[in-house]
């Protein structure tokens, strides 16, 4: 009988472990982390019903002056627009203050979005695997276990085509500035480097996070991008304002990949967004 190859980011039982603790966070972001903790509290009150840590930070791998401040706050209402406002405005005082981060990054739902059977396989796998509990009740207790099956590739990533014809008007609408440029290249290389993992995550059988990782595994199952996947993975944690690798990433790994993950997954479930 051959051998049952023991992947990384699973547990026993074969479910995708939740990543990340308050116990991983370097002591020199502990501060940063508490100011928008204490921020969260004073801005929300009552109607925050918990927030949550994910990225670098929790997973211990953050670096100083180059990782941001992530965050999903859950509310017991439906945000508004006052309420975006408002955590746009703690993240830019939160990254004034501290210089051993590189921004701050901030999801806002409510509650029942999170919980409700459309994200189940999204947004609310996103809570119970990837995000650190921070304040309030733990949206996980009432969240299943997750598997990295065709399913939850296909809710998580299987919307590429939508987001493409956004990327080339979000890149047509920049600045020609190197520096208008590199934010957009840090965004669309992370999210291609993901999706490529979560098109071959079913085949591979496992979990991580780590974008190089990532882009090695896709790599081994699509070597004629390994190369394009490699350099976004660098382009993820280095961001260089590359015109080129923008256009690539819109004409020709972008649309291959959407492509592909519609034939193996299928298409994601319409939100009412799209």
């Amino acid at each position: 009988m051959a051998e049952t190859i023991r992947r990384p980011g699973l547990d026993d039982q074969g479910f995708i472990a939740r990543e990340g603790s308050l116990a991983r966070v370097p002591d020199v972001f502990r501060p940063v982390v508490a100011a928008a903790r204490d921020g969260l509290l004073e801005v929300f009150g009552p109607r925050l019903h918990s927030a949550y840590l994910y990225g670098s930070i929790p997973r211990g791998t953050a670096r100083v002056g180059r990782s941001d401040l992530d965050l999903l706050v859950a509310l017991r209402d439906e945000p508004a627009d006052a309420d975006r406002h408002a955590v746009r405005t703690l993240g830019e005082a939160v990254d004034k203050e501290f210089p051993q981060i590189d921004g701050v990054g901030t999801l806002l739902y409510g509650r029942d979005r999170l919980l409700g059977e459309l994200e189940r396989y999204d947004l609310a796998w996103f809570v119970a695997c990837l995000c650190t509990p921070l304040l309030g009740e733990d949206l996980a207790e009432h969240l299943p276990r997750y598997r990295p099956d065709s399913l939850l590739a296909r809710e998580t990533n299987g919307d590429l085509a939508l987001w493409l014809p956004r990327w080339r008007k979000r890149i047509a609408d920049a600045e020609d500035t190197e520096e208008a440029r590199r934010p957009l290249v840090r965004f669309m290389s992370r999210h291609l480097v993901r999706t490529g993992f979560t098109l071959v995550m079913p085949r591979w059988n496992g979990w991580t996070s780590d974008l190089r990782e990532m882009a090695e595994v896709c790599g081994t199952y699509y070597p004629e991008r390994a190369a394009q996947l490699r350099t976004a993975a660098r382009y993820g944690q280095e961001p260089a304002g590359d015109p080129e690798a923008l256009r690539s990433y819109v004409d020709d790994l972008g649309p291959w990949l959407a492509d592909e993950y519609a034939r193996v997954h299928g298409v994601k479930a319409p939100r009412p967004e799209d």
